[in-house]
């Protein structure tokens, strides 16, 4: 969850930051079974602050009969119903990618490009910020993200920055804050926060432990309870809790180390 040192490079219109290049190919013969392992909360697992962190989740869970857990899932599924598709005021717009399909944008993507580009059209944001590194293909998320909205139109007044680092939702916004802090003391500007449902309420923990001063916008018209939709809120309701309670553990125990990893 280190952050990292990058490079600037300046594209027509758009603030494009380019994605590291990796020093050597992993054998096509590991890179199957080590790609699950690389993106989002599996690629911590040999990490002692995070491993504790699941066993205090595990004993509070145990400890609480699974209330705990209970919570967070009526936490998840009410900012997901009650989300607004439209930001009120103009704020920096932050779009979160997804991983690609063939280099392109895949059903949830393009469903946050076209609410982000919506929500420009109608001048609820001063700036975009497109979010997502490489996730296996040749382009960056954020890369398809700015073609889609591009072939979609996209009003030359309003400027789009490309974050083309991250693999996961933190490193989504710590580089996001990077972009847009003034200085290392300034003050973080108001943003919206433009993800899928099942997605906002990880995003919007996350924003406000970083700092900002974030609000959701929801990427689809409405809640539709599907059954992929049950599978992702309650996965992401486990992801929650787990961020949660290692975060209250970390306080309650006084580990600085582990504290900053969301700070």
């Amino acid at each position: 969850m280190n952050d990292g040192t990058h490079d600037m490079a300046i594209h027509s219109q758009d603030r494009i930051v380019a994605p590291r290049q990796p020093s050597r190919q992993t054998p096509l013969s590991m890179a199957g079974l080590l790609k699950p392992l690389r993106r989002g909360v599996w690629r911590y697992l040999s990490d002692r602050d995070i491993l504790i962190a699941a066993f205090v989740t595990v004993v509070v869970f145990v400890g609480t009969l699974g209330l705990v857990y209970v919570a967070h899932v009526i936490n998840v599924w009410g900012l997901a119903r009650r989300s607004p598709i439209a930001g009120g005021h103009r704020r920096a717009l932050l779009i979160f990618g997804r991983r690609l399909v063939d280099d392109l944008p895949e059903a949830d993507f393009t469903e946050r490009l076209a609410r982000g580009r919506e929500n420009v059209l109608a001048g609820a944001a001063d700036r975009v910020l497109l979010l997502g590194g490489t996730s296996g293909g040749s382009v960056s998320e954020a890369e398809a993200g700015r073609r889609w909205l591009v072939a979609a139109g996209w009003p030359v007044d309003v400027p789009m920055t490309l974050e083309q680092l991250s693999i996961d939702s933190l490193e989504n916004l710590r580089h996001a804050r990077e972009l847009l802090r003034p200085s290392d003391e300034g003050r973080l500007p108001a943003v919206w926060l433009v993800t899928s449902r099942y997605h906002l309420a990880r995003c919007l923990y996350l924003a406000r432990r970083l700092g900002f001063d974030a609000s959701p916008i929801a990427a689809e018209p409405r809640l539709a309870l599907s059954g992929r939709y049950v599978v992702r809120m309650l996965m992401e309701a486990g992801y929650l809790m787990w961020i949660d309670i290692g975060m209250r553990w970390a306080a309650l125990t006084g580990n600085r180390r582990m504290a900053a990893r969301i700070s």
